[in-house]
């Protein structure tokens, strides 16, 4: 079972505040930082001057005058997000979020969620949801190596051969994409269909890759993300993942640094 490494005068005991709140729910930990630059984080009062402070636990401190509690247990959720929604809390557009969608989906005692990375607008499938920051920083770092499979509907024409050479990786326009498994499918017409598993999730990479290869995507839908798959999640619903499922799949994560 790994212990902490032990503390020394350049290791304050505890954690930094930024994980901390993560931790709790509160935002991710590049959130959490914004916040304490704007002076909404304070602890018994006085505001919180760096992220890099570090506390044995959350007593009295507050974000935004409201005190926050302890940590719930990690909980996780999939949601099948429809084209159409952005993945974000607010849009300043006035665009339709994925949060407006959750009001109805996601189960009445549900925590606040965050989402495990993004799906573009154009972009519809397998959304996992956390109340947990550091779950979710975990999974969104390139380093954790988590597969992420999407399925792409294309026009266009490409090789089996084509895609085999994905496998060691390609540099687009100075952009430098690891490695991807992809295999065609079937289609109708001069559409067709790839399969393709990434572990980094750069932006907009599937994509990008693609168009490379001079397909045009017409439609492109994540179905698994790690071990959760959409199965058949109706889209616009949300489900809980199981207890021992998610207890399963953490165990599997690199512990996270300070």
């Amino acid at each position: 079972m790994p212990t902490k490494p032990p503390r020394t005068e350049d290791r304050p005991e505890g954690d930094r505040i930024a994980k901390l709140l993560a931790r709790a729910g509160i935002a991710s930990r590049r959130e959490v930082e914004r916040m304490i630059a704007d002076g909404r984080v304070t602890i018994d009062g006085k505001a919180v001057e760096s992220p890099a402070t570090f506390l044995t636990g959350l007593r009295g401190v507050a974000v935004d005058g409201k005190p926050v509690a302890a940590p719930e247990p990690a909980q996780l959720f999939a949601f099948h997000k429809p084209v159409g929604l952005i993945t974000a809390e607010r849009d300043p557009k006035g665009r339709s979020t994925i949060y407006d969608a959750l009001v109805n989906a996601l189960p009445k005692d549900a925590p606040r969620v965050m989402p495990v990375g993004r799906l573009d607008i154009n972009t519809e499938g397998l959304l996992l949801l956390t109340n947990d920051g550091e779950l979710k920083r975990q999974m969104e770092l390139p380093s954790s190596g988590i597969p992420r499979t999407y399925r792409a509907r294309a026009f266009g024409e490409v090789s089996q051969a084509q895609l085999d050479d994905l496998i060691e990786g390609v540099e687009i326009e100075g952009v430098r994409y690891g490695s991807i498994n992809a295999n065609l499918e079937r289609g109708k017409g001069r559409n067709i269909w790839v399969e393709m598993t990434i572990t980094e999730g750069k932006n907009r990479e599937v994509r990008r890759v693609l168009e490379w290869l001079g397909l045009k995507v017409n439609r492109l839908i994540r179905t698994a993300y790690g071990p959760f798959e959409l199965g058949d999640l109706p889209r616009g619903a949300a489900a809980r993942i199981r207890k021992q499922d998610l207890g399963r799949f953490m165990s599997t994560l690199k512990r996270p640094e300070k």
